[in-house]
């Protein structure tokens, strides 16, 4: 018969799990010691040029004085009170409470009375509910017409300026 080998048993030798006393790196825990080691030699320190760049987004001064201006024309539009006082007028007439019209037009009772106190932003489709309901036509927040300067900005005198498009 041949004599096969087979392996048997496992490698037991040991294993050091968690921290090992002989490869530890002594670390100083205070600028003392850091200054120490640096004394003796065992230690280098760099200086980082730039450390904390991101700083100045932070400032609150430049960037942001620039975003507060350009905000100015962002007005966000409200209800117009004729609008709130249209919707309230109805709601009694119907004898309603807000919360009846909100659960009505499918709305949460603070749309209703943001709505009629003029602080909500128009929404066309609640608006178009709300006239359903109440059986009423209700005033539509108009658009703001152009100003000015963006009306006659390309024009001069009733004439466009340029001639035909160029061609490439």
């Amino acid at each position: 018969m041949p004599n096969t080998s087979v392996q048997t048993g496992q490698d037991w030798g040991a294993v050091n799990v968690g921290r090992a006393s002989a490869n530890r790196v002594n670390v100083p825990k205070s600028a003392l010691g850091v200054s120490r080691m640096k004394a003796m030699g065992l230690v280098q320190t760099e200086r980082k040029h730039g450390a904390g760049g991101n700083a100045s987004a932070h400032s609150g001064a430049g960037v942001n004085a620039r975003k507060i201006e350009e905000s100015d024309d962002l007005k966000i539009s409200k209800v117009d009170k004729n609008l709130s006082k249209a919707i309230q007028q109805a709601r009694m007439a119907k004898k309603m409470t807000q919360k009846e019209l909100a659960t009505k037009i499918n709305e949460k009772p603070q749309v209703v009375g943001e709505y009629e106190n003029g602080k909500a932003v128009p929404n066309g489709q609640i608006i178009s509910r709300m006239e359903r309901i109440l059986g009423t036509k209700l005033p539509r927040p108009g658009k703001k017409p152009k100003s000015k300067d963006t009306a006659t900005a390309g024009t001069a005198g009733g004439k466009t300026r340029g001639g035909p498009a160029k061609r490439r």
